[in-house]
């Protein structure tokens, strides 16, 4: 019988180490769980703020993936609530059955609903090539100057962020797009004029998160999370009104600061604008998948414009209505089987998952509890509604600097802050509020970490994060000062603060 061979050391496959986030994620629950249990808290919700600490620390390390967490979520409070006694009383155990059900409650949320439905658009659009065909004729429309090549980042970004309910799929749109134009200019990779293209891709399409409600993900979690704990929402026009106008401005904003940080190499790039019509041209006409899903896009926008105006449905249900369309026999323009693989599951499990622990907190009175603590010890409830706008809103953005994840800071922080605003005193509305704090967790300009769309466009090696980081100071320093000017005046105006 021959020999086994020997396996050098230096070739052995190395044990994978436990990720230090975890552990300390894990350490830092277990000391939650070890404090005394405050007289005013349930034991159920103090079992739970240990499992929100267990979460953020794992959430801000990246410890393992987000779909990864979100099992070690639910189960953690399966058996963590499971072995809890209940709010009603205190002699009866929830039992895991109850417990690993309210773990999962955030599935049967609409709001998830409607972020499966806005991401199988995504797909369809991606699937079918109607964003890219978008971008494409949207720069036709633009010259060739290095300012209006920049303006026509911003109007792409504007178009898709209407008709694409996902950051990062426009993101991935349109990044391969520039990069051909870029290419087309003749200019180097890493020059100031292809640094500003891609920086302005990425700042912008977080700029029109704020302004569009389905743009994003965290705005949709941030929707649920109104109905789950305020009884209402705001309407997808309403948002619009709202939040479009600081887009706007701070998408002017962004180019002046982008020329002034990243001076052009030259003011006119001849070239470009043929390229783009070439690659129109390459494109051919558009098919009939393409018009059929314009329409139903075209169609959605209507409805959703006019919720609560012309009509009274809901934006998951006509969008719902939408997704029937595109995926009828012969009219169709795509098949399960077909989009299946462009679906990102694992942001339906963490957004599922991420309802689920807010709605937890409010169930077990954890968020309540956690509300009153942070209003006792910060003196909220002697301050006015800008006041209360401005510290929260700063928290936000200091807090978004660890996370790399719009959905995970809003799964997070959001559900407090809410219970932050059900403890206060005093007349605003906290609908408004709590809208207005959805818009800063869009707040991701200033790591490229900080946000999917960042980390695609850092992916094309046109930038460094330094670059990024000096746009994205400046960026976030003149959009707060924005919002609050704003909650002084257009916002107020409004009623929502």
């Amino acid at each position: 019988m021959a020999a086994e061979t020997a396996v050098p050391a230096s070739q052995a496959p190395k044990k994978a180490k436990i990720p230090i986030g975890l552990i300390a994620g894990i350490l830092v629950m277990i000391g939650v769980l070890m404090m005394p249990l405050p007289a005013d808290l349930p034991v159920a919700g103090h079992r739970m703020l240990a499992i929100l600490a267990f979460a953020v620390v794992v959430w801000i390390t990246e410890a393992v993936s987000y779909e990864a967490s979100a099992i070690m979520i639910t189960t953690l409070m399966a058996f963590l609530l499971g072995t809890a006694p209940t709010i009603k009383d205190p002699n009866v155990l929830y039992g895991t059955s109850a417990a690993i059900s309210m773990a999962l409650t955030g599935f049967a949320n609409s709001a998830l609903a409607l972020v499966t439905g806005a991401l199988f658009i995504a797909a369809a659009m991606t699937f079918t090539g109607l964003d890219r065909r978008i971008a494409l004729v949207t720069l036709s429309k633009v010259g060739t100057s290095t300012r209006r090549i920049l303006i026509g980042c911003i109007a792409v970004t504007i178009v898709l962020s209407l008709v694409v309910p996902s950051a990062t799929a426009r993101s991935a749109a349109v990044v391969p797009i520039m990069m051909g134009v870029i290419a087309a200019f003749g200019v180097d990779k890493r020059s100031n004029i292809a640094a500003g293209i891609m920086i302005i891709v990425a700042q912008a399409t977080s700029i029109w998160n704020v302004g569009i409600q389905t743009a994003a993900a965290q705005n949709l979690l941030t929707v649920g999370f109104m109905e789950k704990m305020l009884g209402e929402r705001v309407a997808w026009s309403d948002w619009l009104i709202a939040g479009a106008p600081w887009s706007l401005i701070m998408s002017a904003v962004l180019i002046v600061i982008v020329l002034k940080l990243l001076p052009p190499e030259s003011n006119s790039i001849a070239g470009g604008k043929e390229a783009v019509e070439k690659s129109l041209l390459d494109l051919g006409p558009m098919t009939g998948a393409q018009k059929r899903l314009m329409a139903v896009s075209i169609m959605l926008l209507l409805f959703w414009s006019t919720e609560g105006k012309l009509h009274k449905f809901d934006t998951t249900s006509t969008t719902y209505f939408g997704l029937v369309l595109l995926m009828l026999p012969r009219f169709g323009v795509m098949t399960w089987k077909d989009v299946q693989s462009r679906i990102p599951w694992g942001t339906v499990i963490v957004f599922g998952v991420g309802i689920s622990l807010g709605t937890a907190l409010l169930t077990t009175q954890a968020g309540q509890w956690l509300g009153n603590q942070v209003v006792q010890h910060t003196g909220l409830d002697h301050l006015g509604p800008l006041a209360i706008f401005a510290i929260l809103a700063a928290f936000l953005i200091v807090i978004h600097l660890g996370f790399a994840s719009a959905t995970a800071l809003t799964s997070a922080m959001l559900p407090i802050l809410i219970s932050v605003l059900a403890t206060l005193p005093g007349e605003f509305s906290r609908l408004g509020m709590t809208m207005l704090l959805g818009f800063v967790v869009s707040y991701g300009f200033i790591l490229p970490i900080n946000a999917p769309q960042n980390m695609v466009c850092l992916g094309t090696e046109t930038f460094n994060a330094k670059q990024f980081a000096k746009v994205g100071i400046i960026v976030t320093i003149v959009g707060y000062l924005l919002m609050l000017l704003m909650g002084m005046t257009y916002w107020r105006w409004l009623g929502w603060l």
